[in-house]
């Protein structure tokens, strides 16, 4: 039975998002994502500013309309005229586009933070009024009776899912500024970023980091017990990332510009104990031919025709003296060996950096079919702590997990992980790593020495390495087996002859 934590049955938020969706009419998805999410988070932050004023009004009534008194508590300032219950009294009005517009402005010009990343373009003719005034209405009654505290929660769940299924409404567009929340779950369950810098170079809508702080919540921690940092290339994608991470309540320092993490690395100094990150695959025209001589490749030049390589350096290279990165990638980034990428690939392993492969089932992904993996990277495989105990000395070895038979379909064309599949993988890694409870399970899972994988030509695929699922044992007989695998035989061979005679008979109707 699937979670609802899996996103597959989350009740208001798919109501809400068929409602939502209807309203679209003709707009593409790609278009109406930033009118819904914007206007979730208008109704998010005018929530949060209209609670801390009710507390102020009731304690302290001179400071109700001091902006101090909410950046102090870390709550964005909503003045008079971008406040929720503003908007919603001149939602039936034709220029609620405006009104909306001049709201995103006056919340941008007196929040810093928010400067350049909420949508301003409502006022535009093509955008139909009548539509806004009852997504408007549609939004003010997310929460309706809850507790405040409750409403927030509630909201941040909203965003959360609409990124989602506008993502998979996008297709290959989507997969740009979304990685699907059980792929990224995975990693963060096997990770465990408890505390210190947690870096993503193409962070996307900031998903990596939102699973992060929810993990850190769900173990007893608290909100600030990691530092967020991310850089993206795509201005919208950043945007995005910024009002997600707003929407939640996360200080997070995500750089932006067009040239990427590449060309113009934001954070060069930044030595992360996490990394997670979900970089495009294959990339072609990253602009390698450029930078041929760079500190980052430290296990050799990757090639200017594709990018995968270069990511897995440059996260390396970002990772603190004990730090461990998970980074999803093409498939073919375990056994190509063009453009000198197997040479790359066999420096990472000789040099102990390849912690844990796996590999993903199909159909996880909204943008691509392309079948991807997962690579766990760490700096110092000798030692280092995990949040549970001291990790064991893993030099020589590299896990293996084949994870392809896992999932379950939650529509036509997408599958997820269940919450005990999840488990299962992270429980596995965690196993190995401390050294206490591991045991290889033919078919899903296994510790490989080095040179089990020279024999392999440093390939990493994990179906080399982790054999087949041993098979049931079956005491029928095989004379009782045979006769009745014959007997089923014989009546598809009689189903067939039926259905052979029917044919012949109706075309022998037509030629007459």
């Amino acid at each position: 039975m699937a979670s609802a934590d899996n996103g597959s049955d989350l009740g208001i938020e798919t109501s809400l998002f068929k409602a939502a969706d209807k309203l679209r009419g003709n707009m593409e998805p790609s278009d109406y994502k930033h009118v819904a999410l914007g206007l979730i988070f208008l109704k998010h932050i005018s929530d949060g500013f209209e609670l801390k004023r009710q507390a102020l009004l009731a304690e302290y009534p001179e400071g109700a309309e001091d902006p101090d008194e909410y950046l102090a508590d870390n709550i964005f300032w909503v003045p008079q005229e971008a406040r929720w219950s503003h908007l919603q009294a001149h939602a039936k009005q034709t220029t609620i586009g405006k009104l909306i517009d001049e709201a995103m402005i006056a919340i941008e010009k007196v929040n810093p933070s928010l400067k350049g990343v909420l949508p301003k373009d409502y006022g535009r003719p093509a955008l139909n009024a009548v539509m806004l005034g009852e997504l408007i209405d549609l939004i003010s009654g997310i929460a309706l009776g809850e507790g405040k505290d409750k409403a927030r929660d509630l909201l941040g769940r909203v965003y959360e899912y609409f990124l989602g299924q506008f993502a998979g409404s996008e297709g290959k567009r989507g997969g740009e500024f979304y990685t699907p929340r059980s792929v990224v779950r995975t990693m963060v369950e096997m990770l465990e970023p408890y505390k210190g810098r947690v870096y993503d170079p193409c962070c996307g809508s900031g998903g990596m980091f939102v699973q992060s702080e929810k993990f850190v919540e769900a173990h007893g921690g608290r909100l600030g017990d990691i530092a967020i940092y991310g850089q993206e290339s795509n201005y919208t994608t950043w945007r995005l990332c910024k009002m997600n991470l707003a929407v939640r309540g996360i200080d997070a320092d995500i750089r932006w510009n067009s040239e990427g993490s590449f060309h113009k690395d934001e954070l060069p100094d930044l030595r992360a104990e996490m990394i997670l990150a979900n970089p495009p695959f294959n990339i072609s025209d990253w602009g390698g031919e450029r930078l041929r001589e760079d500190a980052r490749w430290k296990y050799g030049i990757p090639p200017a025709g594709n990018a995968n390589f270069a990511w897995l350096q440059h996260i390396l290279h970002h990772l603190s003296p004990t730090g461990t990165a998970g980074v999803v990638l093409a498939n073919g980034s375990m056994s190509s060996t063009q453009s000198g990428e197997g040479e790359i690939r066999k420096a990472m392993i000789e040099g102990e950096v390849v912690d844990c492969m796996i590999a993903l089932p199909g159909q996880l992904f909204y943008s691509t079919q392309i079948p991807a993996c997962l690579w766990f990277l760490a700096r110092d495989k000798s030692n280092g702590i995990a949040r549970d105990g001291k990790l064991r000395d893993r030099r020589g070895e590299v896990l293996f997990i084949d994870a392809r038979k896992l999932g379950f379909m939650v529509d036509r064309t997408r599958k997820e992980f269940s919450d005990a599949d999840i488990e299962r993988i992270a429980d596995t890694y965690h196993a190995w790593r401390l050294g206490e409870g591991y045991a290889d399970v033919p078919g899903f899972c296994r510790s490989a020495s080095i040179e089990d994988i020279r024999s392999h030509g440093h390939v990493l695929t994990p179906g080399r390495y982790v054999g087949t699922e041993a098979a049931e044992e079956d005491d029928t007989p095989f004379a009782e087996r045979f006769a009745g695998l014959q007997a089923t035989l014989e009546g598809q061979f009689a189903e067939a002859e039926e259905l052979t005679a029917t044919i012949r008979a109706r075309l022998a109707g037509i030629g007459s």
